[in-house]
């Protein structure tokens, strides 16, 4: 890893360069004095992603939306967890693009398009502050689909801000948001329909950037239709936070009983069907055991490296991640070594049980669920390993009922 050092536009755009003629692989890691981060990921000289910036989820939904309509996002459910790595939505396109649910041209638009638009930002941020840079080859990413040329990406930035300055937007960034100020004057000036929806839109909720996805136009187009009003400053431009994430509520127990509670057994379920999730649910509680649901397999990993369950019941087949491949990484953290994981599945076939002790899984169970079936592997894999132990276990349990 080299040290960064404080250089201007022109030195960074060599910078680039050079790494396309060393044919680097790694991140080129841009700080800006202040305080934006940005990170370009190279493979053998071209950029294949890039990450950071403002508002790095409103990015990921506005992408989705434009070239992935088909997919509900919504069923995505980020969490803090899954954003700690900073190529995250990279992670879920290739995910995405390696069960085919979505198409090489969909995933190579996102792609592009989120370079270009980091790559702008960069460049806008050097106008008002230093940038420095630092290689770092820990990160080396995959490249599902063919990698964007540096060069053709530098020409597109390069097309992009000049006709953001001709235009007289140097001052204006796309991640700002606008909001009406003085109704009564816009109204005097635009027609109904157009006041109707400068009501609707200018919010200060929506990035000029999510407003040019929603309105289906262009960026520049859009903003230079309200530039007149935003110097009349009838629109005013406002810093909007990037879109929350989809946290999971967590019950406070009462202090009396907090300490009991936590010496209950914890289940995880990982299974798509909200209906399975319930009919376990229904099975752990009543046998005084905790369960935490998972339902959204992207968001699996981090969630069980938080909460480190006792035992795992793991669905075989799901949308993005299936569970072969949820189980393989679970066995690479040290911390679940030795987990019992179970495989949930609706048939009961050789190749899958095979494949399934390959990848590290410790039991199988076939749909639908009984809980006697549940319960029994359960008291296999949870047993305690002494006599003192089951007492304490059912004391505990007993406690918790009365």
């Amino acid at each position: 890893m080299s040290h960064p050092e404080l250089i201007g536009l022109n030195e960074l755009l060599d910078e680039l360069k050079t790494c396309t003629q060393l044919q680097y692989s790694g991140n080129l890691d841009i700080t800006s004095t202040k305080g934006h981060k940005w990170i370009l990921y190279y493979r053998l000289g071209r950029i294949i992603w890039a990450a950071g910036g403002t508002h790095p989820l409103r990015r990921w939904y506005r992408q989705m939306a434009q070239y992935c309509p088909e997919i509900d996002v919504d069923k995505i459910q980020l969490r803090s967890e899954d954003i700690a790595v900073e190529y995250w939505d990279y992670r879920c396109l290739a995910i995405l693009y390696k069960r085919e649910k979505i198409k090489r041209e969909q995933m190579k638009a996102i792609v592009e398009n989120t370079i270009a638009e980091l790559l702008f930002d960069i460049t806008q941020q050097a106008n008002f502050a230093t940038l420095s840079y630092t290689r770092n080859q820990q990160t080396i990413l995959e490249a599902p689909i063919s990698a964007t040329y540096a060069d053709i990406s530098l020409k597109l930035m390069d097309d992009s801000w000049k006709a953001w300055l001709e235009a007289g937007l140097m001052n204006i960034s796309p991640d700002l948001a606008p909001k009406l100020r003085f109704a009564e004057q816009l109204q005097q000036q635009v027609s109904a329909s157009a006041y109707k929806n400068f009501l609707t839109l200018m919010t200060g909720k929506y990035s000029l950037r999510d407003l040019a996805v929603k309105m289906k136009q262009s960026l520049l187009p859009v903003v230079r239709s309200l530039q007149p009003y935003i110097l009349k400053e009838i629109i005013e431009l406002v810093e909007v936070p990037d879109l929350p994430l989809r946290v999971t509520e967590v019950k406070h127990q009462p202090s009396t009983t907090k300490a009991i509670v936590e010496t209950r057994p914890l289940v995880a379920c990982v299974d798509d069907s909200p209906q399975v999730c319930r009919m376990l649910e229904g099975i752990f509680t009543s046998n005084g055991l905790r369960l935490i649901k998972i339902e959204d397999a992207v968001q699996a990993l981090p969630i069980l490296i938080q909460h480190q369950p006792d035992l795992i019941f793991l669905d075989l087949i799901m949308p993005i991640v299936n569970g072969y491949e949820i189980c393989s990484q679970l066995r690479r953290v040290s911390a679940f070594a030795n987990t019992p994981v179970i495989i949930l599945t609706g048939s009961d076939g050789l190749i899958d049980r095979v494949r399934a002790k390959v990848v590290g899984c410790t039991d199988f169970i076939t749909k639908p669920v009984e809980a006697d079936k549940v319960m029994g592997l359960v008291r296999k894999y949870l047993q305690p390993s002494s006599s003192a132990a089951k007492t304490s276990h059912m004391q505990t349990l007993s406690l918790e009922h009365q």
